[in-house]
């Protein structure tokens, strides 16, 4: 579920966190380190060594960690590769299968049943395909790896604990390459502690069990800070004469003030004086959204904006709202011109993180800031116009 893709653009922050936890070196090395926390922490000997016993370092792993160019995609062209009419189909037929199962998550968790759907659909095709990564040898090599060795080292232990109780094999559980498990992908500490057994057999089984992953990872949103009841998204129509600067995340009005500033909705009505951020991921052309404070709670889940904004939209699809407007914007930077712009603003002394190709919140930050210093709209959105007066 919460994949760590805001760290793989590591700063000054994620070094020195990488810096206090051990890693590199000899892997079997590593793993013998590792054995000694664990038993140090208070695990019997015998069971460290089962569950260490077949550990290896998996390069394709790596592979997957340092090759993730989809997220440099724009909203449209994403949101049009992830959305099928057979991904909807699919959904609301789930929905109807597992009625049950959402009314009771809709009642104790507060979380709609398209949010989850949605996450269910992207993560793993509503469980077709869940990963055959082992998790594992994922989570022993990413954390020997020093680039984040902090955020994976954890979830290490968190597999030993679910190993003890039963519900992790070492040899055997499989998944995602960041090491996450099941149907909706939550990592090994997520399920300690947001595990449900939603089908009554004893046992959290995200792998097998739709209604133990859905509950568990409706639980994990409501511990996020999910707020029951309340919208996530929702598509509106600006006015030509928005001041642009007000648009993006870090500007939040009620909703009766976008209102008087001319922002409408597509469908239905705006909901009643709730706080709301207008974004526009392409720019003041392009497709528009009225983000609500549940959207952000989609941030903790898997933190690329692309990824975050087509999960919430594709959420609202699944519960009726129509196909969004495209709009007219104006192209794109092709993923090697991003890097060029980010070198550039990067040298201008603008902190975008990882010169990798990614339109992410430090990059737009950073358009938005030269926008504004060249008196062009600022709508955050990077041109080939702005690349060339850079």
């Amino acid at each position: 579920m919460r994949r760590f893709l805001s760290a793989i653009a590591v700063g000054v922050g994620a070094q020195a966190a990488a810096a206090e936890v051990a890693c590199g070196g000899s892997f079997q090395g590593f793993v013998q380190d590792l054995k000694t926390e664990a038993v140090a922490m208070g695990h019997a000997p015998a069971t460290v060594d089962r569950f260490f016993a077949g550990v290896r370092q998996d390069a394709k792993v790596l592979k997957a960690d340092r090759a993730q160019g989809v997220f440099q995609m724009d909203f449209t062209s994403f949101a049009r590769r992830l959305i099928s009419a057979g991904r909807l189909n699919t959904g609301r037929s789930m929905a109807r299968k597992f009625d049950r199962v959402f009314d009771t998550i809709e009642q104790r968790y507060g979380v709609s049943r398209g949010v989850l759907l949605a996450f269910w659909a992207f993560e793993t095709d509503y469980g077709g395909f869940q990963g055959n990564f082992n998790t594992l040898n994922a989570l022993v090599t990413l954390s020997h790896d020093c680039r984040r060795p902090h955020l994976f080292r954890p979830q290490i232990f968190a597999a030993l604990e679910l190993f003890e109780r039963g519900d992790f094999d070492p040899a055997r559980t499989t998944g995602a390459w960041a090491g996450e498990i099941g149907m909706v992908q939550m990592l090994p500490r997520d399920i300690l502690e947001n595990g449900v057994d939603g089908d009554g057999d004893g046992h959290v089984s995200l792998k097998t069990s739709a209604p133990d992953a859905l509950m568990s990872g409706a639980k994990m949103l409501q511990g996020l800070g999910w707020r029951a009841g309340e919208p996530w998204l929702q598509e509106v129509s600006v006015p030509e004469g928005l001041d642009w600067s007000k648009t993006g995340l870090e500007t939040q009005l009620p909703t009766d003030d976008w209102a008087k500033l001319g922002v409408k909705p597509r469908k239905g009505r705006l909901s009643a004086n709730l706080p709301a951020s207008v974004i526009i991921p392409q720019g003041r052309n392009g497709p528009a959204f009225l983000a609500y404070p549940n959207f952000r709670v989609y941030f903790e889940w898997n933190q690329s904006f692309v990824y975050v904004l087509t999960a919430a939209y594709f959420a609202t699809r699944l519960e009726g709202a129509p196909v969004f407007e495209p709009g007219d914007p104006e192209p794109g930077l092709s993923g090697e011109q991003m890097k060029e712009l980010q070198r550039k603003l990067q040298a201008m002394g603008y902190d975008v993180g990882k010169i990798d190709g990614i339109l992410g919140a430090g990059t737009r930050a950073a358009v938005r800031s030269m926008q504004a210093k060249l008196g062009m709209p600022v709508d955050g959105w990077p041109t080939a116009v702005l690349l060339g007066r850079l």
